[in-house]
């Protein structure tokens, strides 16, 4: 890769020197602007107004316009001499937690390479500090004429610096926030929270632009003569949200059919702590249920203790019959065999004594 500057990073008394080479690059598809009528290219000539002819770039310098509208030249020597120490280094001044860093205040990316063999231990040592304090250095470096902020972190086993705007670059976000008073319903966050969730995460490196395949494909067609020209997709009506939650409802359904999950309802989960009715709701709800389950444990225990019952009372039943009968039976035995004793006995006595012969 090029470098666009050649310096050193300021480590206190230690000096790196470093190249700086761009960490990011435009894939945009450029155009160039035409005459409609014949399709003639619009080329810009840069001309002199007091001359009024055309000028080549070693003929141009740079100019300060002042108020009332003169011209201060200003040379490259000029601005070379300027007392700054940022001029060819990158100054860092603070070490502090990247969280500190607010995002609005990003810029460009760039590497930060070792330049030459010297460089390769003061560089590592820099770099091996900022991953053990898990600290970024915000660091004061001057490019393409003007000083700048930036923040140094590490990227793998390189050292990377974002360009930072200055605090005062950063316009308040006065009047863009709605100046009407919305109510959102806790149903409503609920249901964001579930397509939230439908949603979840996804690899960066999976997306892709889909606008620059379409134009790349729009171009070949063109090129080729004749061929087909993409169809184009009907846009979708947007800003006219009529039903909020059946928009909400909607969403979570095809982020579910998108993740191969069709047919299954959104689980909505409540939001902690800023939700009493929902709680309270989801409280009484709980209670029922258990109360509900409660009642169907003692009806089923109920249910087991009277069959239970029932099956003692028939075995008893059945036992007491049969032990009935049996002592019936016995008693019958016994009353016969009285009977015919009794007889017996009466027959004996009835009948006429033999007399003793002489």
């Amino acid at each position: 890769m090029r470098s666009i500057w050649n310096g050193a990073i300021s480590f206190g008394l230690v000096s790196i020197p470093i190249k700086l080479v761009n960490a990011t690059e435009n894939h945009s598809i450029s155009f160039r602007q035409i005459h409609v009528a014949d399709g003639g290219r619009i080329r810009y000539r840069k001309v002199c107004e007091l001359e009024e002819k055309e000028v080549t770039t070693a003929e141009i310098g740079k100019g300060y316009e002042d108020a009332d509208g003169s011209i201060i030249p200003i040379t490259d020597e000029d601005l070379a001499q300027l007392p700054l120490p940022t001029a060819k280094t990158i100054e860092i001044v603070s070490f502090v937690p990247e969280s500190s860093i607010d995002p609005l205040q990003m810029d460009a990316a760039y590497y930060l390479s070792a330049n030459g063999v010297p460089a390769a231990k003061p560089y590592a040592l820099l770099r091996e500090a900022l991953k053990r304090s898990q600290k970024v250095a915000i660091a004061k470096f001057a490019l393409r004429g003007r000083e700048r902020l930036g923040m140094l972190r590490v990227v793998d086993d390189v050292i990377a610096m974002h360009g930072l705007l200055w605090p005062d670059e950063i316009r308040a976000p006065e009047s863009v926030a709605p100046d009407t008073e919305v109510t959102i319903r806790d149903a409503e966050l609920d249901l964001a929270d579930a397509l939230m969730d439908t949603l979840g995460e996804v690899e960066l490196e999976s997306l892709h632009d889909d606008y620059r395949d379409a134009v790349e494909a729009m171009i070949t067609a063109k090129v080729e003569g004749g061929g087909v020209l993409p169809e184009a997709v009907p846009a979708e009506a947007g800003g006219q949200v009529i039903d909020l939650m059946a928009a909400l409802e909607s969403s979570v359904r095809a982020a579910k059919e998108a993740r191969g999950e069709e047919g299954e309802e959104a689980q909505v989960t409540p939001i902690k702590g800023s939700r009493k009715k929902s709680t309270a709701g989801a409280a009484k709800k709980t209670a029922s249920a258990k109360a509900g389950a409660t009642k169907s444990t003692s009806t089923a225990g109920a249910a087991k203790k009277t069959a239970a019952k029932k099956t003692a009372t028939k075995t008893a039943t059945k036992t007491a019959t049969k032990t009935a009968t049996k002592t019936t039976a016995k008693t019958a035995a016994k009353k016969t065999t009285a009977k015919s004793t009794a007889k017996k006995a009466a027959a004996k006595k009835a009948a006429p004594k033999k007399r003793a012969s002489a």
